[in-house]
């Protein structure tokens, strides 16, 4: 995402805790399928630009649940239009029937989850 220094599978993450507020981090390893040696560098980058909270969790304070902050969440509002922008010109000549045998044929490619 260009000029605004998000990657992929930056905004997957951000996508993912905005969805989850105080996920712990090994949830969000799991749900974005990262092992923790991706994740810890993906999580110090999206803190030190103050888009994510790591917070001692309520119910066991040796773990920690993950937040956006307002600047987290101002910025996702701007990447999700852009990738809404950029999904609708890359279906914009399919009709309606093309688009959903799209989706479909697109699910049956995506990795299995486990």
């Amino acid at each position: 995402m260009g000029e605004l220094e998000v990657s992929p599978g930056l905004f997957g993450m951000l996508v993912i805790i905005e969805a989850n507020p105080g996920l712990k981090q090994t949830e969000l390893a799991h749900a974005a399928q990262l092992d923790r040696s991706s994740l810890v560098p993906a999580l110090d980058k999206l803190e030190a630009r103050r888009l994510v909270a790591r917070r001692a969790s309520g119910e066991d304070r040796r773990v920690n649940g993950l937040w956006l902050t307002p600047e987290g969440a101002v910025l996702l509002k701007q990447l999700k239009r852009r990738v809404a922008r950029h999904e609708d010109r890359l279906v914009r000549g399919l009709t309606a029937a093309e688009r959903e045998t799209l989706a479909a044929l697109l699910q049956r490619i995506l990795p299995e989850r486990r």
